[in-house]
């Protein structure tokens, strides 16, 4: 009886074995592996508006949590206990609010983050096409950070995802870049992992030989702080160059960081959740100024749903923003305390006006 079950017990695990092997060699052939430097489709207005010089701009930046982390939402990377966090109903009524929202802001520029084109964790809505459509006649553009044919982990697992970063404008794009950040993780583990980059989207300025630079990005959050400064680093060189061309700069997004500029004294962090990195604004100060709104927090975390919670000793955190160039002058920064109902982030809101173009350096 005991050889029959040490058998079968084998028997189990050399399944289990081959079929997990099966699996790792599936997802290494079919890894998302992007180009460094990749051209978008840009989806064009049909009666898109000119920016000019005086010109001002409103613009959001939101990472919407694929439509599913909303205020009844904890997650396991934060320490919580759901891998999958609603249902199909539940984001599908997340993304008609989130829509909501920014039609009542009104922005020129829309940065989106999380934004699910058809993932298991969102239930296969297309939520890309759910807010470009939405928003009416906008130019756009979406640049995958998130493909992977099956993610195996936890238990239950990921599953199926495409995700990434959509970008829309009032004013045409001329023309859209995918660039891809360094990767900080080693196979296995990068081939479930997502493939982190920034969109740049060039906007002519009516009258000038120069471009409204539109760039949305999303950071690395769970690494060991590595991988952020590279990719924080490679932004810097991006944006410092289109900066000394002369271009209006306008980089949006979810950072994972906050500005050294920032004053974190309401927002306590807490031992043993997440804790984001910190960028040092000294470092871009080449034509460039970094704004954050820290009179409300951008982010929470999914420790616990906030639904029900004691909302006085949450984490929260100061993390999206965005670095505009000199020739831009901010009017201000301002994160709409929404309550976290229909995502783990509250949207950002830069209001800005372009100044006189600065001859190329």
């Amino acid at each position: 009886m005991k050889n029959k079950l040490l058998k079968g017990l084998l028997v189990v695990v050399s399944v289990g074995i081959a079929l997990f092997s099966a699996l790792l060699v599936t997802l290494t052939v079919t890894e998302y592996k992007p180009e460094t430097i990749e051209a978008l489709k840009v989806v064009s207005a049909k009666e898109a508006k000119t920016v000019s010089v005086g010109d001002k701009i409103t613009a959001l930046t939101w990472n919407i949590g694929y439509g599913t982390l909303d205020a009844s939402a904890d997650f396991f990377m934060d320490g919580g206990k759901k891998v999958k966090t609603a249902d199909a109903k539940t984001t599908r009524s997340n993304m008609d609010n989130i829509l909501k929202e920014v039609k009542q802001i009104d922005p020129d520029l829309s940065f989106f983050q999380e934004t699910d084109l058809d993932s298991q964790r969102s239930n296969h809505v297309n939520e890309a096409v759910w807010l470009a459509r939405g928003l009416g006649d906008v130019s756009h553009s979406f640049a995958t950070n998130y493909k992977v044919l099956f993610v195996p982990y936890p238990i239950p697992p990921i599953g199926q995802v495409h995700a990434g970063i959509l970008t829309t404008s009032r004013y045409e794009i001329a023309e859209a870049t995918r660039y891809q950040l360094p990767c900080p993780y080693k196979w296995p583990g990068r081939v479930g992992n997502l493939k982190r980059c920034i969109s740049l989207n060039r906007i002519p300025v009516a009258g000038t030989n120069k471009e409204l630079v539109a760039v949305n990005l999303h950071l690395e959050a769970y690494d060991n702080g590595e991988g952020r400064a590279q990719q924080t680093k490679m932004l810097r060189t991006i944006l410092q160059k289109e900066a000394a061309a002369g271009n209006y700069v306008i980089a949006a997004g979810d950072f994972n960081q906050t500005f050294s500029n920032v004053d974190l004294s309401a927002y306590p962090q807490k031992e043993g959740l997440w804790k984001p990195g910190t960028i040092d604004t000294e470092s871009f100060r080449q034509g460039l100024g970094l704004h954050m709104d820290e009179k409300v927090p951008s982010c929470r975390s999914l420790d616990r749903a906030y639904k029900g919670a004691n909302h006085k000793d949450f984490q929260y955190y100061v993390i999206d923003g965005y670095i505009v160039s000199s020739n831009i002058k901010v009017k201000s920064v301002e994160t709409m305390d929404l309550g976290f109902q229909y995502s783990d982030h509250n949207p950002v809101v830069l209001k800005a006006v372009l100044t006189k173009a600065k001859k190329a350096r």
